[in-house]
């Protein structure tokens, strides 16, 4: 080889490893990856910085700001349908008498929470997570993400948490109605409300009965719209609740803020967990109490029948409504209820199958979220991909035979953030665990003896729920496959949850792997 030759070789090497360097600046290693910066990715990013220092994470999120479902949905009203004091992170007093918090204000919340825990630099805005491998030989994830300029980069990750919570972003359920084209006026959905939507002194139908309409309703009204109609196919479980938290207000003055904090989230939490055990076991009885409630409300004014629903309570969600403000706007007769189906549009309004014609400028599709689970990443374990209905979930939290996946699914009984905040918990002490032994990868195995066809979301009849039996991870017949909605429950399993259980494998990067995870069918 000519001194030429060698030097042209040693040009070609550098061009090479500059090529290569050049490559790896558009990727990122990360320890853990956190996908969504909503109320799961914002509260296990904190968990993590406090309890796993030795651990990098970044967040990254589709949208260009924070808070998921409190930042996407603008529609008038919006606000939460659990108390703050167990909707807030147990790390966090909300500092508010004010029992239900308005979607800015929750917001608002999050930001302090940002801010506080430095979290702002980890936060990636406008990175859109297309699919995630993972590679069992490496036991990294490779995750390709579509950056805020439309470039595509792949990032290499340890870990993987799903914080996307359980609804498609893009678009809500909204079905086709008979003739809707025909309609002349706006037909809308809330998930997607139109800046400044002017409805001063307009007829708005608002089609549902969920948190969504009955938030609507009062706000409208009092937003100024000439009249406000609730359509509903079938009337829901509805109970007032005060709009300030009395006690929290009068015993901030005197104690600090922490063990107000911590007294009224211990009140409500055995609250919500006494009602919903009361509607498993007596049902009828929290019917009767629901009900009378309602009828105490409405004061004669408008007819039972359409609050009156034909299942029990807890099948479905259980609405509340701050002060009664619904049932105020019936009663002032700027809104009215009706029970019945839609038989078509027509060009000023919807015609119904009893032959009542309901006049509107503007019709509500409060229909309800099309679930959608890790954002609509498209998964796989070395290249197979993954069909998360055909999975459960390890302790409510871990994917079954998915190495380093955790998903962080709320309660649908109880305020979302609890289950945030314990699962955050148990997997920061999962990931010490691995860091102390010097594990690089755990997986859950399935047991097919345990696979059901119900949901995580438990015994909830809701259409939405029906109709994601195709993509929601399903439970397991028995601990730790059984998703229980139990918060005292599982805050108590989690905390003493042994990693040396005979269910979870741990496993070394210098292992020669022969494992393929094998995939449930």
């Amino acid at each position: 080889m000519t001194k030429l030759d060698i030097e042209y070789c040693q040009i070609y090497a550098l061009i090479k490893v500059r090529l290569i360097q050049g490559k790896r600046t558009m990727e990122k290693q990360v320890d853990v990856l956190i996908i969504g910066a909503g109320i799961s990715g914002i509260g296990l990013a904190v968990h993590l910085s406090k309890n796993c220092p030795q651990r990098s994470f970044e967040i990254l999120e589709r949208r260009d700001s924070f808070g998921g479902t409190w930042d996407l949905f603008r529609y008038p009203g919006i606000r939460s349908d659990s108390d703050m004091s167990t909707f807030g992170y147990n790390f966090k007093p909300w500092g508010k008498e004010k029992v239900l918090a308005s979607g800015a204000e929750i917001k608002s919340y999050l930001k302090d929470v940002i801010s506080e825990n430095q979290l702002k630099d980890k936060i990636h805005f406008g990175h859109r997570v297309l699919s995630a491998n993972y590679d069992s030989t490496q036991k990294k994830w490779l995750v390709e993400i579509e950056d805020q300029n439309k470039k595509k980069q792949t990032w290499a990750a340890n870990f993987v948490m799903g914080c996307t919570g359980y609804y498609n972003y893009d678009q809500g359920y909204a079905p086709k109605f008979p003739q809707q084209e025909d309609f002349k006026g706006q037909l809308i959905h809330p998930q997607h409300w139109p800046e400044n939507l002017d409805y001063t002194g307009k007829k708005v139908v608002i089609i549902g009965s969920g948190a969504t309409a009955i938030t609507l309703v009062p706000s409208l009204v009092k937003g100024g719209a000439g009249h406000v109609t609730m359509l509903q196919r079938s009337p829901t479980y509805i109970a007032t609740v005060p709009s300030i938290d009395i006690i929290y207000e009068k015993a901030r003055k005197f104690i600090s803020e922490e063990k107000v904090y911590d007294f009224t989230r211990t009140r409500n939490i055995a609250m919500q967990r006494a009602i919903y055990a009361l509607a498993q076991k007596y049902p009828k009885v929290l019917r009767r109490i629901l009900l009378k409630g309602v009828e105490l409300q409405l004061k004669g004014k408008v007819d039972m029948k359409h609050f009156t629903p034909n299942y029990n309570p807890w099948e479905q969600r259980l609405c509340v409504v701050p002060d009664g403000d619904l049932f105020k706007a019936l009663r002032n007769g700027q809104a009215s209820v009706e029970t019945d189906q839609i038989e078509k549009f027509t060009a000023n309004g919807v015609q119904l199958k009893s032959g009542k014609h309901l006049e509107a400028d503007i019709v509500v599709s409060a229909t309800g979220l099309q679930v959608q689970i890790l954002g609509g990443v498209k998964g796989s374990v070395d290249g197979q991909p993954m069909n998360t209905s055909k999975h459960m979930l390890y302790q409510g939290v871990m994917v079954s035979d998915v190495p380093n996946m955790a998903m962080i699914i709320g309660y649908i009984n109880a305020s979302w953030t609890l289950k945030v905040d314990i699962a955050a918990e148990y997997i920061c002490r999962l990931v010490n665990h691995m860091d102390k032994n010097g594990y690089d990868e755990v997986i859950a195995p399935s047991d097919q003896a345990e696979f059901l066809q119900d949901t995580v979301m438990g015994g909830l009849t809701a259409g939405y729920i029906a109709r994601a039996a195709d993509v929601m991870p399903k439970q397991g017949r028995h601990a730790p496959w059984k998703v229980t909605n139990n918060y005292l429950a599982d805050r108590k399993d989690l905390k003493e949850a042994k990693f040396n259980d005979g269910i979870l494998q741990f496993h070394k990067r210098d292992e020669k792997l022969k494992l393929k995870p094998k995939l449930v069918s």
